[in-house]
């Protein structure tokens, strides 16, 4: 390294965010995901023991993923080689893996593979990486946000192991913040942070370590030698909400929505729903969970939910935004409180699983269709009552094929509408098991 590229690099440690200039380079200085980086814990063994085996760092953005990656390979030895699922090709993996192959056969140095947002290589780039992967051409090192079980194909995964990182937990950011504060690679002790501002940054931070520093660094400058609360506010002006659309954290969020309404919490309903709104959700997306919920989860226990939440799509559709987030909320508070019953959805598995397992089973005679007198001949629709011949436009028959007679699907709840309607089902069944039986129909 000349004198002048020793300068250049000295300039861009200056100029860097504070995020990347307090970066740890050695794990002692790692902070968080003490479940594997403590004492006696899977991965510091593993770096202790130079057999770091491929692995899928999976955890919310901040956690360290990238940090762990170069901790890794500065520990173990292997040379490091890093990749943008985003920016990379097939062409890019092969040329990758050609430096490796050479770098073992000349020095018998061993590859450390980084892949950032692995979960974005489609299958063609994942299956050009398969085989070196499994020769251990390359220890892969791939960090995703989303839960790799979704993203990465089964057999790539079948060849690492999976590890787990969570957000950072307050006290750890605060005493992240802190070196950050009096480290000379950070503010060098030139400005000073008051605890409530300190407190204010973290919890904006939802976890997230270089959200944190980053806020940090723009309280900083924005404060000059001292910063408040009142000036990590100013700086930080906009809490940006943890939820991809397309990720693993919509689906979490989506997940405590329907629970929410359907354990009755209109509160919690109300918040998770706010949640997708201003992280940008669809609100068609919301008003289709909530339709399905209408049937799924309250069903006949108030028939009225359906029509509520189909009524509030309308709405919507006619008014647009900001307004429609009226009809929404008034159909979230009036699904999270109506009474509730599954009796719809365990009803129709109950009759897939009678025509999955009996296959096409024959439709009784008395309930065929009979356009031609041949068909009339053949006994086709012979004995059929029309009930609306009979006393209440009903009489006792048999509907189901001779196979299932008597099975039950329905069971409806005691709840809401659905005890009337509980009550007339088994009337109907009392009658049906009292009528009189036709000679040779007991089989």
């Amino acid at each position: 390294m000349d004198l002048f590229e020793h300068a250049s690099r000295k300039d861009e440690a200056t100029l860097a965010p504070l995020a990347e200039r307090m970066r740890p380079t050695r794990l002692e200085e790692f902070v968080g995901q003490e479940h594997l980086t403590g004492e006696g814990r899977f991965l510091r063994r593993a770096i202790q023991q130079d057999q770091v085996p491929s692995l899928i760092l999976w955890g919310p953005p901040g956690t360290g993923k990238t940090t762990l990656a170069h901790l890794i390979a500065h520990s173990t030895g292997a040379a490091f080689e890093s990749l943008s699922a985003v920016l990379s090709g097939v062409k890019d993996i092969r040329e990758t893996v050609a430096r490796a192959q050479e770098r073992w056969r000349m020095n018998r140095q061993r590859t450390l593979l980084f892949v950032d947002e692995i979960h974005r290589f489609n299958k063609a780039q994942q299956d050009a990486l398969l085989p070196h992967v499994e020769k251990g051409t390359v220890t892969l090192i791939g960090a995703t946000t989303e839960n790799p079980s979704f993203e990465v194909n089964a057999a790539l995964l079948s060849r690492a192991r999976v590890v787990t990182l969570r957000g950072l937990e307050e006290e750890e950011l605060v005493a992240l913040l802190r070196r950050a504060v009096a480290d000379p690679k950070g503010l060098s002790g030139k400005v000073e942070v008051d605890d409530e501002a300190l407190t204010f940054i973290v919890q904006a931070s939802g976890g997230d370590a270089r959200r944190a520093l980053t806020a940090l660094e723009a309280a900083a400058a924005h404060g000059g030698t001292r910063v408040d609360k009142a000036t990590a506010e100013e700086a930080l002006q906009h809490k940006a909400l943890l939820y991809d659309k397309g990720g693993e954290e919509h689906y979490n969020v989506v997940s405590a929505f329907i629970k929410s309404m359907r354990g009755s919490d209109v509160d919690a309903a109300l918040y998770w729903m706010t949640r997708m709104l201003e992280a940008g959700e669809d609100p068609v997306f919301i008003f289709r969970r909530m339709v399905i919920f209408a049937s799924e989860d309250i069903g006949n226990a108030d028939p009225r939910a359906l029509g509520v939440a189909v009524d509030a799509l309308r709405a919507f559709e006619l008014m647009g935004l900001p307004e429609g987030t009226l009809p929404l909320t008034q159909a979230v508070t009036y699904l999270a409180l109506a009474p509730k019953s599954n009796a719809v959805l365990t009803a129709y598995a109950a009759a897939r699983t009678a025509v999955t397992e009996g296959g096409p089973l024959p439709v009784p005679m008395h309930l065929r269709n009979a356009p031609t007198k041949m068909m009339k001949s053949l006994g086709y629709g012979a004995g059929y009552k029309y009930p609306h011949n009979f006393d209440g436009n009903y009489v006792p028959e048999d509907y189901l094929p001779d196979a299932l007679r008597g099975r039950r699907f329905y069971k409806p709840t005691r709840n809401g509408f659905e005890q009337e309607m509980a009550e007339r089902y088994e009337e109907i069944q009392r009658q049906l098991e009292g009528r009189p039986r036709e000679p040779g129909e007991e089989g």
